[in-house]
């Protein structure tokens, strides 16, 4: 008698992974076990939702007052975004230097931030090399996909 061939969709994780994301408010989550990847995310996220979280972020930042249009950091052409949801941290460790801070100059590669996602610690690398002139997110806080984090120009 043969073995019935494994699904190629394992539909339990699929549902216990749905499941977390309700009771934790998060807009995708994403595990890999035995070298199979599976990613679960709510479709219902768009740039006009992360955009007011922010603006709230941006609040206590300095604006120069020029009279026009409050500034937006995720319309300025230098803006790093977050590529996933997580834990934004400053540093490599608690009680450590921070990675980069407001005027660092960095070169194109060098680590400006790390966010932990499904307790992985993933650097989160310069696009290109200029100076910090904003840093958008707190230390130990959370942060959402394509949230704006960092300028560098």
């Amino acid at each position: 008698m043969a073995k019935a061939p494994k699904p190629l969709v394992d539909r339990e994780l699929i549902q216990e992974l749905s499941k977390l994301l309700d009771e934790t408010g998060l807009t995708e989550i994403e595990i890999e076990q035995d070298g199979q990847r599976v990613r679960v995310a709510r479709g219902t996220v768009s740039a006009a939702a992360v955009a007011p979280r922010a603006a709230v972020i941006a609040a206590p930042q300095p604006v120069a007052e020029s009279g026009s249009a409050p500034f937006d950091p995720a319309k300025h052409p230098g803006v790093v975004i977050s590529p996933m949801v997580g834990t934004a941290y400053a540093a490599p460790e608690p009680g450590a230097k921070p990675f980069i801070e407001v005027g660092t100059a960095v070169k194109a590669g060098d680590t400006l931030l790390i966010v932990e996602a499904m307790k992985t610690m993933n650097q989160i690398p310069a696009p290109r090399g200029g100076t910090v002139i904003q840093i958008l997110f707190e230390d130990g806080q959370p942060v959402e996909f394509g949230e704006p984090l960092v300028i560098i120009e």
